[in-house]
């Protein structure tokens, strides 16, 4: 190693902390722990604006500013600037006390707040464009299944909806020894710790490429932005409340009710066929979290008449936070929803 490349490790260790959710912002709703959020346009759009909101909605387990990472590298702020209204869930940071949250408290009662609310800021005052990223769509495609009102459409990014795949998520939780009541019996909310630990065992060298890769671009300021503020978030998770934690694992990676049926919330039984309004589901080749015979299953169990399966290179976060996203993803659904929109002004 040469004395420039040490040079530039050691300087590694200066840089500042990485500036992550940083389009301006305000908070339109708030319960318990969860928030929403509304982000402002630095400048007027030169697009002009469209009537139809969109809300994001990310995973519970990780945090929301994955789709807000930094400037120049935000989703929520590239939308804004096309002239999209914008809105996000904070699922924010449970307590001890929400380790009775359930499943149903959170797709039927907190999800749909959270619609509502949104939709209330549109031109029309009746809808909003959905986009769920990873569990995020799967809480978001349950949703539309049992209240599709002030839905104009569904975009579903690496969510899973068929579990039962060949992947390493799948055959953990269905061991003999994963005993889900005992762990959620035992510590109430599930420990980020312990989640962040079960993924990175899927890619076990994953630090040390990594580490090499660093490494290998210490000189690439560039880079280094990107991939620390990647890794805070990769380091910023939340505890899992314990109550709907069980009937994550029992209903959906047990149980695969999704698919087989089975699963009821608010009394009525879970039929993605009930889903009619436009979808857009988005795989990923790379993907190790949600393969793409998970995510890409949605498209067999819905009704609608308009429908569209995009697959994509790359992985689970990557694909969706690098800067080939924002010159092709990011683009493209900004367009579905420029399309579908209500009208334009």
């Amino acid at each position: 190693m040469t004395p420039q490349v040490i040079a530039q490790l050691a300087a590694l260790f200066r840089r500042g902390q990485p500036i992550v959710g940083a389009t301006p912002m305000d908070v339109v709703h708030q319960e318990n722990k969860w928030r929403l959020l509304r982000y402002r346009a630095v400048s007027p759009s030169p697009a002009g604006t469209f009537k139809t909101p969109i809300l994001l909605v990310p995973s519970l387990i990780n945090r929301h500013y994955v789709l807000d990472l930094m400037p120049g590298k935000s989703f929520a702020e590239y939308l804004v600037a096309a002239g999209h209204d914008v809105f996000c869930i904070d699922w924010g940071t449970p307590g001890p006390e929400d380790r009775w949250t359930t499943f149903e408290d959170v797709v039927v009662r907190d999800l749909g707040r959270a619609i509502r609310v949104a939709a209330r800021h549109g031109r029309d005052d009746d809808a909003v464009h959905i986009l769920g990223y990873c569990l995020g769509g799967t809480l978001a495609a349950i949703h539309a299944a049992l209240c599709p009102d002030y839905i104009a459409s569904l975009t579903l990014v690496a969510a899973p909806i068929r579990f039962r795949v060949d992947g390493m998520l799948m055959r953990w939780t269905n061991t003999r020894t994963f005993d889900v009541d005992a762990l959620v019996d035992a510590t109430g909310n599930v420990p980020w710790q312990l989640l962040q630990s079960a993924f990175h065992l899927l890619r076990p060298t994953l630090g040390l490429h990594k580490a090499v890769t660093l490494a290998q671009k210490a000189w690439d300021d560039k880079f280094l932005d990107g991939f620390f503020a990647i890794e805070t978030w990769g380091n910023d998770n939340v505890s899992f409340p314990g109550e709907c934690y069980r009937t994550c694992i029992r209903e959906l990676y047990q149980k695969d009710a999704l698919v087989n049926g089975g699963l009821s919330l608010a009394g009525r039984q879970v039929d993605l066929a009930a889903i009619r309004c436009p979808l857009l589901a988005v795989t990923f080749g790379d993907d190790n979290i949600v393969p793409r015979e998970s995510a890409g299953e949605i498209m067999q169990r819905v009704s609608s008449p308009d429908k569209e399966l995009v697959h994509l290179a790359g992985g689970h976060v990557g694909a969706m936070v690098s800067s080939s996203a924002k010159k092709t993803l990011w683009p493209r659904l900004s367009a579905w929803w420029a399309t579908r929109d209500n009208g334009q002004v």
